[in-house]
């Protein structure tokens, strides 16, 4: 399997590349406009067909590629079924089973940074780890906020201890975000070692998410409605 971890510095974004081989069709997870050439690039070194372009949730920190991409591509662009994005090409629900090329990805919906977020799961066929794609509900040894674009820190803790942690524990976590340098996790390590979940009641969850008061994402007026758009601001 061929899979890239792309890394965006100014908005501490991970995009991820993932093909059967090279030469072979291939889907990308959150991609971030700014790095549109570089994606296009890769792609075209590793002889790649983009067919699926992804966003996890609607960012509030960056423009998505989505739209860069399918105008460059051709690819579909897809997102989770409750997105009031209306230019995406298609759109799934929980269980849904996205296939590229042998790359199998099962949809769930895990609320609570937005109440439209899902999340990826990735069938490694035995030949590595699973993984998932968490987007911004579940980060390394912390999580996504829960104050803004229909958050509920009831339902982040539901969607994180009640459907993420049910995984493998060797299940590895690739979040959207990191700001402390991590690429990598696993679901053993976040559900016995994240100091905001591990050992917490949906309570005391909630107590912390809400006493975090932090500032709105810089971007975020511009970046919602533009996300809103796939990418085109107005």
């Amino acid at each position: 399997m061929l899979f890239r971890q792309l890394f965006d510095k100014e908005s501490s974004t991970y995009t991820y590349l993932i093909a059967s081989g090279r030469g072979r069709e291939a889907l990308i997870i959150d991609p971030v406009k700014e790095l549109t050439q570089t994606y296009l690039d890769l792609i075209n070194q590793l002889d790649l067909k983009l067919v699926r372009a992804i966003d996890t949730h609607t960012h509030a920190d960056h423009i998505t590629a989505l739209g860069e991409l399918r105008k460059a591509t051709d690819c579909m662009t897809l997102m989770g079924e409750f997105t009031r994005a209306e230019c995406v090409s298609d759109h799934v629900s929980e269980g849904d089973i996205i296939d590229v090329d042998g790359v199998k990805l099962k949809s769930l919906y895990t609320p609570g940074h937005t109440d439209e977020s899902f999340s990826f799961v990735l069938d490694g066929g035995g030949a590595r780890e699973d993984a998932v794609f968490t987007g911004d509900v579940l980060l390394i040894r912390g999580s996504g906020r829960t104050d803004f674009q229909g958050g509920d820190p009831y339902k982040s803790y539901d969607s994180i201890v009640n459907k993420l942690f049910t995984l493998g524990d060797d299940t590895l976590v690739y979040p959207a975000h990191d700001y402390k340098g991590f690429a990598v996790s696993s679901i053993f390590e976040e559900r016995n070692h994240n100091p905001r979940l591990a050992g917490k009641s949906a309570e005391q969850y909630a107590d912390i998410m809400n006493s975090l008061n932090l500032p709105d994402p810089k971007l975020m007026d511009v970046a919602v409605p533009a996300n809103l758009a796939c990418g085109n601001a107005a």
